[in-house]
C-alpha cells in the first residue's frame, strides 16, 4: 500500500444523489482518491443533508470576494474588465463517494436510497 489508506473530509450541504458540497479543494481530493484506488468518505451530521437538493446543480454555492482573487497587497493584479469567479465551495458528484459517515451511521451506495432511509428514519 501507500502512505494514505483513505481520505476523509467534511461536508457543508449533501443532495438528495449524494453529491456533497464542500470547501474549495474537496473535489479534487476525491478525484485523486479515486485516481489511486483509496477510499473517499464524507464525514458529516445528517442536518447537512439537504432534502430539498435533487443533485449538486441544486446546491447554491457562496461566492467568496473578487477582490480575493483580483488584488495582492491592495493594487490590483488582474485588468479591470475581468470576470471573476470565486466560489467558496465545490461540488463532488455522488460517483466519486465510497460512503458517508453520519451520526445516523454509515451510509453506503445507493446513495438516493441510502440517505431517504436514514432521512426517514431522523427527521
Amino acid at each position: 500500500g501507500g502512505l494514505v489508506d483513505g481520505v476523509l473530509v467534511g461536508c457543508d450541504r449533501v443532495a438528495r444523489n449524494g453529491d456533497t458540497a464542500n470547501k474549495i479543494g474537496t473535489y479534487a481530493l476525491a478525484v485523486l482518491a479515486r485516481a489511486h484506488g483509496v477510499p473517499f468518505y464524507v464525514v458529516g451530521p445528517l442536518s447537512s443533508f439537504d432534502q430539498e437538493a435533487a443533485d449538486g446543480a441544486a446546491i447554491v454555492i457562496e461566492q467568496r470576494p473578487a477582490a480575493e482573487v483580483s488584488t495582492l497587497g491592495g493594487a490590483r493584479v488582474t485588468p479591470e474588465a475581468a470576470g471573476v469567479w470565486n466560489p467558496a465551495f465545490d461540488v463532488t458528484p455522488a460517483g466519486l463517494v465510497t460512503a458517508f459517515v453520519t451520526d445516523a451511521g454509515v451510509l453506503r451506495p445507493p446513495f438516493e436510497a441510502s440517505i431517504a432511509a436514514a432521512l426517514a428514519v431522523n427527521p
